[in-house]
C-alpha cells in the first residue's frame, strides 16, 4: 500500500478504536461513509431503532469525544496524517475542495470513502478545518492557522461578490488586483470551494455562464471562437471541441455547422467560416455589406477602398467583391474608379 495511503489508514483505524461503544463506531462509520456509503441521520436512526435527533446528538458528542482525544495525544496515528494533510495544503493553497486535496495525497483519482476518510479525519484534527457541503459550498478541508469554517465561506462569497459586480469573466490576476491575498494560488484554492462559479481556460465566472461552463453546442463553439479571437471554419471549430477541456465533447461536424447556422451569435463571412456577430460582423450577402459601407460614407469610395473594407467583414476573394460591384441596380459607377449608391 502506498505510504500516504497507509498514513491515512492508521489515522482512520486509530480513531475508531478510542470510541468505545459499537453502536458509536457504527454511527460515524455510516454517517462519514467509512466503509463505503455516507448514510443520512434518518437512514441510521432507523437502522438502530432511534430518532433522528438522537443520532445527531450522538455523532456531536463523538466527535468532541475524538477532538479532545486527539488533543491528549491519544491518537498517536493522527499526528502523522495531519502533518500529512497540512503539507498538501500548504501547497495547494492552505484550502482545498475535497476532492482535490484526496486526489492530490493520494496521488490519483480516489473513492468516495478514500475522500471521505480525509473528511472524518479534518472534522477532529486540531489543525485542520472543514466546509460542509451545501448548495452554495463544496466539502472542502483547510489550515486552521488561516481561518475557521465561517472565515473561509466569507473568503468564497467576496470572489463571488466581485465576479458578480465584474459582470463577466475574470483572470485569477485581474481578482487578485481586488483582493489582499498572499499568492494569487491562494484565490484559486478559495474560489474553487464555490458551487457558483466555473472556471475554464483561465476565467473565472458565474457557472450560469456560458462562457465558463458551456453546457450545448452552440455555447462551446461561442466559448472556441471567444478563446480564438478570429474567424474559423466550421471543421476547425469541430477540431478544437474535440482537443478542449469540455465535459462532452463527442460532437459531429454537421451538428456544429447546423447551430452556427441558427444562432445569431455567429456570422457566416466567408464559405465556413464563421465570426461572432459582437466583433462587429453583420449577416448578409457581399451586396449587401457593400451597400452598408456607402451607407456610412459622406463621398464615393474607390474601388481599392471598398475591397479593404469588405474584406475586413469577409472572408471572400477580390473578384466576388468586385463582381458584385458590377450591379448596376445597387452601386453607380461616379467616375474611372469611384462607386456609390445607386
Amino acid at each position: 500500500m502506498d505510504q500516504n495511503a497507509e498514513i491515512l489508514k492508521n489515522a482512520i483505524s486509530g480513531s475508531l478504536e478510542v470510541i468505545e461503544q459499537d453502536r458509536e463506531k457504527e454511527i460515524v462509520s455510516r454517517r462519514f461513509g467509512l466503509n463505503g456509503r455516507k448514510e443520512t441521520l434518518e437512514q441510521i436512526g432507523e437502522m438502530l431503532s432511534i430518532t433522528r435527533e438522537r443520532v445527531r446528538q450522538l455523532e456531536k458528542a463523538i466527535l468532541i469525544h475524538l477532538q479532545i482525544s486527539a488533543e491528549e495525544n491519544q491518537i498517536p496515528a493522527i499526528a502523522p496524517a495531519e502533518k500529512l494533510l497540512i503539507r498538501n495544503l500548504t501547497e495547494m493553497g492552505r484550502v482545498a475542495k475535497l476532492s482535490d486535496l484526496a486526489d492530490k495525497v493520494y496521488g490519483r483519482k480516489t473513492t468516495a470513502s478514500e475522500r471521505t476518510g480525509i473528511y472524518f479525519i479534518a472534522t477532529f484534527a486540531k489543525g485542520l478545518t472543514v466546509v460542509e457541503e451545501n448548495d452554495k459550498y463544496h466539502a472542502a478541508v483547510g489550515i486552521a492557522e488561516y481561518g475557521n469554517s465561517r472565515v473561509i465561506k466569507e473568503r468564497v462569497d467576496e470572489i463571488v461578490q466581485i465576479i458578480k459586480n465584474n459582470k463577466k469573466p475574470m483572470t485569477i490576476e485581474e481578482l487578485d488586483s481586488q483582493l489582499n491575498y498572499e499568492h494569487p494560488d491562494h484565490i484559486k484554492a478559495v474560489a474553487s470551494i464555490s458551487k457558483l462559479l466555473a472556471t475554464l481556460n483561465g476565467l473565472w465566472g458565474l457557472a450560469k455562464w456560458p462562457a465558463v461552463n458551456p453546457k450545448n453546442i452552440r455555447d462551446k463553439i461561442f466559448v472556441i471562437l471567444e478563446a480564438k479571437k478570429q474567424p474559423m471554419h466550421f471543421s476547425e471549430i469541430a477540431k478544437e471541441i474535440e482537443a478542449s477541456d469540455f465535459k462532452r465533447k463527442n460532437v459531429t461536424v454537421q451538428a456544429i455547422h447546423n447551430e452556427l447556422i441558427k444562432d445569431p451569435r455567429f456570422v457566416l463571412i466567408g464559405r465556413g467560416i464563421y465570426a461572432l456577430s459582437s466583433w462587429g460582423y453583420k449577416k448578409g450577402t457581399i451586396s449587401d455589406t457593400i451597400t452598408s459601407i456607402l451607407e456610412k460614407s459622406d463621398k464615393p469610395l474607390t474601388r481599392e477602398e471598398i475591397v479593404k473594407q469588405v474584406l475586413r467583414a469577409r472572408k471572400v476573394k477580390e473578384t466576388t467583391i468586385l463582381l458584385n460591384l458590377q450591379n448596376k441596380k445597387l452601386f453607380k459607377k461616379v467616375d474611372k474608379n469611384s462607386y456609390t449608391l445607386a
